[in-house]
């Protein structure tokens, strides 16, 4: 082993650079005694350890923290951590009736969505009392309201336009629902054997497929919001026209709090058919999802 003495000067200082697959060693004291040893895989070895209460290891040889292999435990919220073990979102979703959500434990920020009730169409007949579809229930979180849509028509004395979709508000964007499709309806002259009107769409589709024209079909239920598909017309009745959607809002909520209440928009059911027709297909319930984010 090569030796370099220093002066007794406490200033002097060394760079040494050599080619050497051997350690480089530090030696201090009158006696000269090793402080240091580093490796030529760069692992440093102390003499004494530095205490952990001093910001050391308590280890007398260290080298590179590998944080995949070196670093165990959870850092805690308080202290600048998340608390998990793992980094992730949950998601949250309620498809029918009312109650209270729970924010989760260190969670800190959610988005919430929400689409109101579609509304059913109306029924058909070519005499008797054929009904409008029923509008659909509104969407509740908190502050947020999904309108639920509004029931399409029936063909015999309602018209031919489609019902209107939900409005809504509270949210960082409200969106309306998509109106219910238009038939011929109860027009001069009359037109039979139409097809009946689609169901509007939510902001997530599911508009309900409308009947097909010729022997009167029902329209379809729609989901996700979506408005009940019209009945088709037949040789002696008017074709229904569709419901209106359920709106939609979304919200981004930073440090939520421990509860929200909720309610979740019922669908609107389709319109009853009068001689000859067919009912109205039912409209989509609503819908309220929620995704949670820890950090």
């Amino acid at each position: 082993m090569s030796t370099i003495s220093a002066s007794t000067t406490s200033s002097t200082a060394y760079k040494v650079t050599a080619d050497t697959t051997g350690a480089l060693v530090l030696q201090t004291g009158a006696t000269p005694t090793t402080a240091m040893t580093i490796s030529s895989a760069q692992v440093v070895t102390l003499a004494n350890a530095l205490p952990v209460a001093s910001g050391g290891t308590g280890s007398t040889s260290t080298t590179f923290v590998n944080l995949a292999s070196n670093v165990t435990g959870t850092l805690p919220v308080a202290n600048g951590g998340t608390g998990l073990t793992s980094i992730a979102h949950t998601v949250q979703v309620f498809t029918s009736g009312s109650g209270t959500y729970t924010t989760p434990a260190n969670c800190k920020a959610i988005w919430v969505r929400c689409v109101g009730g579609g509304a059913g169409a109306g029924g058909s007949g070519s005499a008797g009392s054929p009904t409008n579809g029923t509008g659909g229930g509104n969407t509740t979180f908190s502050t947020l309201t999904a309108g639920g849509g509004n029931g399409g028509p029936n063909s015999l004395t309602g018209g031919f336009v489609g019902g209107s979709g939900g409005a809504s508000s509270g949210g960082n964007l409200n969106i309306r629902g998509g109106p219910g499709h238009t038939t011929p309806g109860n027009t001069s002259p009359s037109v039979f054997q139409a097809y009946g009107g689609n169901g509007g769409d939510s902001a997530f589709g599911g508009g309900g497929p409308a009947g097909t024209n010729g022997a009167g079909a029902t329209g379809q239920a729609g989901v996700s919001g979506g408005g009940g598909g019209g009945v088709g017309g037949n040789s002696s009745t008017f074709a229904s026209a569709g419901g209106g959607a359920g709106g939609y809002c979304e919200l981004l909520i930073n440090s939520p709090a421990a509860t929200y209440s909720y309610a979740v928009g019922a669908s609107g059911a389709g319109g009853a058919s009068g001689t000859g027709g067919g009912t109205g297909g039912a409209g989509g319930a609503g819908l309220i999802i929620v995704t949670e984010y820890y950090v």
